[in-house]
């Protein structure tokens, strides 16, 4: 069974906890509770039993109530070491601090009785008799004394030198909210081990259990989010669904937010000091990925398409977007366009800038070939470089009225299903706080996201596909991951449009002919052709 359970994922979800333990017959422990926080918000909801009764009516509420809501949740199963079997004794202990509430939990025993200075703070001494509760009155005196309000503005460092420090004293094995990021830490003297498992979709349900504990993440309603399982014992899941259950290295530190580790640290060798009369604590920083500056480059492109009928097509025209953009990202040297059957054509500029040319055949043809012939210096080396210094753009975005009218072709994402645009804007919602509102790492997350964790397979979508089929199943190709971002960014009321262009690839592969890509603000690393264009296949 196991005594210590965590759990973060994107968005909330309404889970069921069956306690089994509690069973006619079984050996009740010694006290029970969770927390959770309920809509999101940074107040926690603590529901608590100490000396339970077999099928007590608390646990009953914990697997039927769907107000058991959250993104959030630490449970903890409690076998009595120190102090008595109370309601002030049973975890998750929980104090406010910073405008937010945290939730402690600790998985193992410490050795003696913890000596700590006098806390500096009323707020922040133990109601009960437990060195858990003392351990976390200590930590929140430490957060306030260097001046911190959340977790998220500590280094994961300066955390792990915390607990590094009282695993001196015992197993501290533990874990640690504020209802935004959690924390895992497992003991550097391997005293007590802790476990992680990441849940992926697409999945129809995922339920773990044991013998004590059964737990059904999506009784109430499943979303396809992805999301992380803390535990001090791994839980096998039903079948259908493969958990990798890993373990916590000894000594390190986990930091959780929104499903997904944001920053890990240690284990170190040497504990650190960190009383309260210290300097302030660093700031924690997100590792998000950023793409690469490269060099300026000459590209020569050749792009032939060719169709091939049986029968004879007697007239047809051609619309032909196969012009690079030519400004001050992008410079074209020289183009040309050849076409295998003779035509009257004249070209023109569509609204999107583009250069157009449309071609008129009136001579019957089974085979007709068209070539065009690119040389352009690509000068867009630095896709961040518009970035402004000293400057952070943050969500939400607060456009003018007559931007919001030039844009609005662009901030309109795909008509879906009132049901199915709230969990997509709950899922794009997910980013944004796990990047603390930045704008650009919350686009570049859902990117990397996209990249990592959605499948590229030809022929499961097609072109009815909407945005939220794939969000659901995962898989898809290029048109259907840009469908996806697309939709994620103008949910955010980022303007977002499609750009068709070309990869470059390496010497050995020439150029590759991208169908679909999405730029923003007109922003984009590679050859371009800017607009919707044609859907056109390279041989």
């Amino acid at each position: 069974m196991p005594n210590l359970l965590a759990i973060s994922f994107e968005g909330s979800l309404a889970p069921s906890f069956d306690l089994q333990c509690l069973q006619i017959g079984r050996k009740l422990p010694d006290g029970w509770g969770i927390g959770f926080y309920p809509g999101g918000e940074p107040s926690a909801t603590v529901l608590k039993e100490p000396a339970p009764h077999a099928t007590s009516i608390r646990s009953k509420l914990v697997e039927a109530w769907d107000h058991v809501e959250s993104s959030m949740f630490v449970l903890h199963i409690r076998t009595a070491t120190w102090g008595a079997v109370s309601d002030a004794n049973t975890q998750p202990f929980a104090r406010t601090f910073g405008g937010r509430d945290y939730l402690f939990g600790h998985s193992g025993s410490l050795k003696h009785r913890l000596t700590l200075p006098k806390f500096a703070s009323p707020a922040f001494e133990p109601v009960g008799s437990t060195d858990t509760e003392l351990v976390m009155c200590e930590l929140m005196s430490r957060l306030a004394g260097a001046g911190k309000r959340s977790l998220s503005e500590v280094d994961a460092n300066t955390l792990l030198a915390f607990f590094d420090e009282l695993s001196d004293h015992g197993d501290m094995t533990s874990v640690l909210s504020d209802g935004r990021d959690l924390l895992c830490y497992a003991d550097k003297n391997k005293d007590g081990a802790i476990y992680y498992a990441r849940v992926w979709p697409p999945y129809d349900k995922v339920i773990v259990r044991d013998a004590d504990l059964t737990v059904d993440l999506f009784k109430r309603g499943t979303k396809s989010r992805k999301g992380i399982l803390i535990a001090s014992n791994p839980m096998p899941a039903d079948a259908g669904v493969s958990l990798d259950w890993q373990p916590v290295e000894a000594g390190k530190l986990l930091v959780i937010r929104e499903g997904a580790i944001v920053a890990t640290a240690g284990p170190i060798k040497k504990p650190a000091n960190l009383r309260a009369s210290e300097p302030p604590m660093s700031l924690a920083s997100r590792d998000v990925a950023r793409p690469r500056v490269v060099p300026p480059r000459r590209l020569s492109i050749v792009h032939t398409t060719s169709y091939r009928y049986d029968q004879a097509v007697e007239r047809s025209s051609q619309v032909l977007r196969l012009t690079p953009i030519h400004d001050r990202l992008q410079s074209v040297l020289s183009h040309g366009v050849e076409l295998s059957v003779d035509g009257k054509w004249r070209d023109y500029d569509d609204v999107f800038g583009n250069r157009v040319r449309r071609v008129e055949i009136d001579t019957p043809y089974r085979d007709l070939t068209i070539v065009a012939r690119s040389v352009v210096d690509l000068l867009d080396t630095d896709p961040l470089s518009f970035r402004p210094l000293h400057k952070r753009w943050t969500i939400p975005l607060v456009w003018m009225p007559w931007q919001r009218a030039m844009l609005q072709p662009y901030l309109l994402p795909e008509e879906l299903p009132d049901s199915e645009v709230e969990e997509l804007t709950e899922y794009a919602m997910s980013f944004v706080d796990r990047n603390d509102y930045d704008l650009f790492d919350t686009l570049l997350d859902i990117n990397s996201t996209i990249f990592k964790e959605y499948a590229y397979k030809q022929g499961v979508t097609s072109n009815v596909t909407t945005p939220f089929d794939v969000y659901t199943y995962r898989r898809g190709v290029c048109q259907d991951f840009a469908n996806l971002f697309i939709c994620l960014a103008r949910l955010l009321s980022v303007p977002a449009r499609y750009v068709c262009g070309y990869v470059y690839t390496g010497p050995k592969h020439q150029i590759h002919f991208n169908r679909r890509h999405l730029t923003l603000g007109c922003k984009c690393i590679y050859l371009r052709l800017v607009g919707k264009g044609l859907t056109l296949q390279t041989v």
